[in-house]
């Protein structure tokens, strides 16, 4: 075990840090954490970075993401009201 403290950054990812580096620390060694915002400026992501993060959960299923697609714009041709039927 660590006797001292010791200082490092990394980035929140929802309950989740992601450490820049090595903490020396053994898995499942138990820590208390002081979380306080880096002073360094937010970096720009390049362009398409964010809509990538936004829908990395669908990069392993393309074919599922496209189903999907598929599904909710005939679900919403079927959800469509003739002008007759409007209030």
């Amino acid at each position: 075990m660590i006797a001292k403290s010791v200082v490092l950054s990394g980035i929140v990812h929802g309950n989740r840090i992601d450490l820049d580096a090595d903490s020396g620390m053994p898995d499942g060694e138990r820590v208390t954490v002081h979380v306080t915002p880096s002073i360094e400026p937010p970096r720009r992501l390049p362009p398409g970075e964010g809509l990538r993060r936004a829908f990395g959960g669908w990069s392993d299923d393309p074919e599922g993401l496209d189903e999907y697609i598929k599904q909710v714009y005939l679900d919403r041709q079927n959800d469509r009201r003739s002008v007759e039927e409007l209030p």
